[in-house]
């Protein structure tokens, strides 16, 4: 049975609304968007360990120290810097951000909301959900190639198919991960729960396999690709932007899981000790691995799945397989699902619920790996890689969302004080507008900027440095807009009434 009118009830630090008649039938509302109950708040601080564990420990990760060394000038020594340096600060969004998740258990897109207006939120929240989409199909890929080698192992005629056999793993991988999301919050803690332990022994095993073939010594003093006498400062700030750009979605959707923490305490402790030095171990894992590779198999081989499938033993490719194929599902689906999922159904929830969220999520996803798939497939050749679009877009797409991080710290600690009306959040006429033009302003400004920069190569640190410049120039541009049309609306709220 439901009352005619919500009600918000706050319990030890956390907010619960009690659902009414006003918000069950708005069409801002759906259940699977809906705010969690108390009760459904049961992550501890090993859960957000673990889900940061299980998210760190993927192909791309394995990969960032080559790419830093290959396309970014740094030394070894100073990629494993960069990197561990760029995860340290992303913990000061990512934990600030998640705090309106934990209080209230509302997810990203109606965080935004109060920011960008109920309408004015599918934006930013769209943003968010074609780069998700984008890396579901990039991750897609390499489990995938996990599942193909496991296949050609398990029964070696499998093996002739070639990239017919990668394409099939395609789809039959995709279709593992949209299901585990189907199933909902409770399938994606357990499965980050199981599977961080794990992975942390298979890194230990890969790198206790890897460093009898290799000085380290010799690996720390290789020198930089830049030039000689160059300075590296301009190159370590390019490169942090772009490993600040790695996480900078999960920084904007941590509300999607801090919805399920126990306390904020939780959500803080569990971050610090989940990410930061889970991914620099990580990758100085893929940088030792890479090096000890034409060692180990007779080639320099960059990513972990093409390298253990040259392992010469189906048993050993068959349980490397497996477990690549865990870290890659964990990861996909918490990283790559989960956001787009809420954030197609910020457009319409009457119309679109959880199942039909992921669903498109995966077919964006497939469609914008098409090309790719259609090389593998034989069907179109060309040169162009995935890898070496990789960095341009870890930058580029940094400078997009560096703004939105400024907006929702600013917003929530500063102009709304840590205190929403969440019953206004799920329906209009309340307390938030349609569209909050602060927001726009703030988004918009650093963005024109960016691209002026770009496009006329004035001002360049402004694109080069994009998440801190962008982030920075959006939470000041909103902390003033936003005051003044907050200072607006209550001198609006609080004029007499005029008699007739």
């Amino acid at each position: 049975m439901t009352t005619s009118v919500s009600r918000m009830v706050e319990r030890d630090g956390k907010v619960e609304l009690t659902l009414g008649d006003d918000v069950r039938n708005s069409a801002l509302f759906n259940d699977d968007i809906a705010p969690t109950q108390a009760r459904e708040r049961t992550w501890t601080t090993w859960n957000v360990a673990a889900l940061w564990v299980g998210l760190s420990i993927c192909v791309p990760t394995y990969t960032l120290g080559g790419v830093l060394t290959a396309y970014f000038g740094l030394s070894v020594g100073e990629a494993l810097l960069t990197i561990l340096l760029a995860n340290v600060i992303l913990l000061i969004p990512l934990t600030l951000n998640a705090f309106p998740g934990t209080r209230y258990g509302i997810p990203f897109p109606v965080v935004l909301r109060s920011s960008f207006g109920l309408r004015g939120s599918n934006v930013p929240c769209l943003i968010r959900a074609l780069v998700g989409c984008g890396w579901f199909g990039i991750q897609t890929m390499f489990g995938g190639l996990a599942f193909h080698l496991l296949l050609s192992a398990i029964f070696p005629p499998w093996q002739a198919l070639g990239g017919i056999g990668q394409v099939i793993g395609f789809f039959i991988f995709g279709a593992l991960n949209l299901w585990v999301v189907i199933r909902g919050a409770d399938s994606i803690k357990w499965l980050e729960t199981l599977s961080a332990p794990l992975l942390l022994l298979v890194a230990v095993g890969l790198l206790v396999w890897a460093l009898p073939h290799i000085s380290l010594r010799e690996l720390l003093d290789t020198p930089p690709a830049r030039p000689e006498g160059a300075s590296v400062t301009p190159y370590f700030l390019s490169g942090l932007t772009a490993m600040v750009g790695f996480w900078a979605t999960l920084s904007l959707n941590i509300p999607d899981f801090s919805r399920f923490a126990c306390r904020q305490k939780d959500q803080i402790i569990g971050q610090v000790i989940g990410l930061p030095l889970t991914m620099f171990l990580f990758a100085a894992l893929g940088v030792v691995l890479t090096a000890a590779s034409a060692s180990l198999v007779g080639e320099t081989v960059a990513d972990p799945v093409t390298l253990i499938g040259h392992i010469d033993s189906p048993i050993w490719v068959s349980i490397a397989m497996i477990l690549i194929v865990i870290a890659t599902l964990s990861t996909n689906t918490a990283g790559n699902i989960v956001s787009p999922t809420n954030d197609f159904q910020n457009i319409a929830p009457r119309v679109i619920n959880r199942t039909r969220g992921v669903l498109m999520t995966g077919g964006i996803g497939t469609l914008l790996m098409g090309y790719d798939l259609l090389q593998k497939a034989g069907v179109i050749v060309s040169s162009v890689t995935l890898e070496s679009l990789y960095s341009n877009w870890l930058l580029g797409y940094s400078s997009l969302l560096g703004p939105i991080a400024g907006i929702m710290v600013v917003d929530y600690f500063l102009i709304k004080r840590q205190q929403l009306d969440v019953i206004s959040l799920y329906r209009e006429g309340g307390r938030y507008p349609n569209v909050n033009m602060a927001g726009f302003i703030a988004f918009g400004l650093p963005v024109a900027l960016m691209l002026l920069s770009l496009a006329t190569g004035v001002w360049s640190w402004l694109h080069d440095y994009g998440w801190f410049t962008g982030s920075a120039m959006g939470a000041a541009v909103y902390y003033v807009a936003g005051r003044a049309l907050e200072h607006r609306r209550e001198a609006f709220d609080t004029r007499p009434a005029t008699s007739a």
